[in-house]
């Protein structure tokens, strides 16, 4: 009965869409051909209509037949308009390009962000574009994401002491960070207020503080997911700056210009940064210290970017980010991360399903030399990732669904105060698969995603339904909320609860744990699985009290069912059995909960954004022999 009412389903959707008709394409800056990210597509004179992607794609679906006018106005353009005829069953690739004002108009009353709330669940998710990274006031005379990073609710930033990132009670190890597609396992440099990214070459950022969707898996407490832009397809721009922290160069240009307005075309663009404050700290801030300040980096990144008649493109991007600091008489940091990769987006010619996908390679070394310390600290990890997802569009619902694989190896060699090492090598594969499927009825939104996690090298499935949820009670007032749960297979190489800790590696998670876990209510868990998981459960409410101030607020709470932590009591080899474990294992486990409230209110300008933003959260883990408290 269930498989007759399935083909029942399908056969009607098949009808119904081979009675009307999908436009879709891509909207562009004509000036420069970099996508117009965010933006509203309409048919003119409907209510029908589509908003852009981080990629600029758009597509509108279930048109009736009949001639339609396609537009789309963006806030500094000029409005631009497309005649197309739809007929049943026929879907039209049309690209749009806008070109910027030449004079101010008035205020824009339609708001593009708005509308994307009404439509989108959005469960603790910020959106950083460089325009709003560029209107806080910055440090060293150049905006960075690392800066923004510290008005964000639920964020803890130790912005001084090693750029170390704590969200939502969640630690650093538990942050996935993006870019491109690879994965980033250390995006920020010592000093701390500044990431390895570059500013003028983001396109967005999306920062997951929690209850994200199935696509995105492997930690714990949050996703970081950071685009570039594409190079110039028309002309070779460049620029570069100096200031008392460092000095940049960013260069793009055509290195094949299209032959027609949205041809075919192969561009570039590089981006360079290097911090000099070790030399120029004795001159400008010789007050702090005579000598200087120990800190000094690199960061490289260049894209070469092909673009297809139809939109269809490929990425080919490499990059390499180093860190150096030097405490004199007392330690030398080091660390670096490079990377190869690529990825791609692929519109098929009869299907309205947008088919993306990545694959990347990098490798993160860190090693601490400390002095009067007999063995130095080291770390590193090496492997690849990539993916395979495919959107299928069905007027204001979607379906999403795709693979992901992950490989890493670990090496990692640390001697510890009471003169015992501990040392792991390691490699490990994981593979995933996810379905997500966003349904709109009438005012409520509905995003159920399902995710199939498998750890090869602990040879271990992890099922991860998830949800989100919106309300639309008015146009201005909404309610959300989200649920999940969550894994991982990676640690970190230092105890998680030490806050000031330069020193940032990574371990796969070992197998050789404890059998069992003194709960603190004196019952004994039993261990059944290697893997750090936690529950998430969001609750949240959005209000725009005017059309340029906007309310959000959001409670969670994170139920950290089993996390895997470097044991700081360890005083005995593992192979001494007449021990406990609590004082001879390499790691332990741990189990904790995190819950707070964020309130963050936004006043939009045209030149700044003011907020406010509050926030009130407590964290507390338990070891199995003590608990530890902290309040933020």
């Amino acid at each position: 009965m269930r498989f007759i009412l399935f083909v029942s389903f399908v056969i009607s959707s098949f009808l119904s869409f081979s009675q009307t008709g999908t436009v879709r394409g891509f909207v562009y800056d004509e000036s420069t051909g970099e996508p117009i990210i965010f933006t509203n597509v309409v048919l003119k004179g409907t209510q029908i209509g589509a908003s852009t992607d981080v990629n600029g794609y758009y597509s509108i679906t279930k048109i009736p037949p009949g001639e339609y006018v396609v537009l789309v106005s963006y806030l500094g353009y000029e409005t631009a308009e497309e005649t197309v005829t739809v007929r049943g069953g026929q879907i039209i690739n049309q690209k749009l390009f806008i070109k910027p004002q030449a004079s101010e108009l008035g205020m824009v009353e339609i708001s593009a962000e708005k509308i994307e709330a009404q439509n989108e669940v959005k469960m603790s998710v910020q959106k950083i574009t460089p325009k709003e990274i560029e209107k806080l006031p910055s440090i060293g005379g150049e905006a960075d994401i690392a800066q923004y990073m510290q008005v964000l609710p639920g964020v803890i930033f130790t912005g001084d002491q090693g750029g170390q990132l704590y969200i939502r009670g969640g630690s650093p190890v538990q942050n996935k960070v993006l870019l491109d597609g690879m994965i980033v396992y250390n995006p920020f440099h010592s000093i701390g207020l500044f990431s390895v990214f570059d500013t003028d070459i983001i396109r967005n950022a999306d920062v997951y503080t929690g209850g994200y969707g199935a696509n995105y898996g492997g930690r714990i407490s949050s996703i970081m997911d950071i685009t570039t832009i594409d190079g110039n397809r028309s002309e070779f721009h460049g620029n570069a700056s100096i200031s008392t922290f460092g000095a940049k160069l960013n260069l793009e240009g055509p290195i094949v210009r299209p032959k027609t307005i949205g041809g075919s075309n192969i561009s570039y663009i590089a981006s360079a940064k290097h911090s000099y404050l070790n030399q120029s700290s004795k001159v400008v801030y010789s007050y702090i210290d005579p000598d200087g300040l120990p800190f000094q980096y690199t960061d490289l990144y260049g894209k070469v970017t092909f673009t297809g008649e139809n939109g269809s493109k490929a990425n080919v991007f490499g990059l390499y980010f180093d860190d150096k600091v030097k405490y004199k008489a007392i330690s030398d940091l080091n660390w670096k991360n490079a990377g190869l990769g690529g990825n791609f987006i692929l519109i098929p010619g009869g299907s309205p399903v947008l088919i993306d996908g990545n694959f990347a390679y990098s490798s993160y070394n860190i090693n601490l030399v400390e002095d009067g310390v007999s063995a130095d600290r080291r770390s590193q990890i090496s492997g690849f990732n990539g993916g395979l997802n495919f959107t299928y569009f069905m007027g204001d619902d979607d379906v999403k669904y795709g693979l992901e694989v992950i490989g890493f190896s670990t090496d990692y060699n640390f001697t510890n105060e009471a003169n015992r090492k501990i040392e792991q090598q390691q490699s490990t594969t994981e593979l995933a698969f996810y379905i997500r499927y966003k349904k709109k009825l009438g005012k409520l939104i509905l995003d159920p995603s399902f995710r199939l996690h498998y750890y090869a090298s602990l040879s271990t499935i992890s099922p991860e339904p998830r949800i989100g949820a919106k309300l639309n009670v008015t146009d201005n007032f909404r309610l959300k909320g989200a649920a999940g749960v969550y894994s991982q297979n990676l640690i970190a190489a230092n105890s998680d609860r030490d806050v000031v800790n330069l020193f940032n590696g990574y371990l796969a998670g070992p197998d050789n744990l404890q059998d069992e876990m003194n709960l603190q209510n004196g019952g004994v868990k039993e261990i059944t699985h290697a893997l750090q998981k936690a529950n998430h459960f969001i609750l949240g409410t959005e209000i725009d009290i005017t059309s340029k101030i906007n309310l959000n607020v959001e409670g969670y709470y994170k139920v950290f069912t089993q996390v895997t932590n470097v044991n700081r009591n360890k005083i005995f080899d593992e192979n001494e059995a007449d021990q406990p474990d609590e004082l001879k294992r390499d790691f332990i486990i741990e189990t904790g909960e995190a819950y707070g409230c964020d309130f963050v209110l936004k006043y939009d300008l045209k030149d700044i954004n003011l907020y406010f933003v509050y926030s009130i959260g407590k964290v507390t883990r338990w070891d199995g022999n003590s608990r530890i408290r902290a309040c933020f």
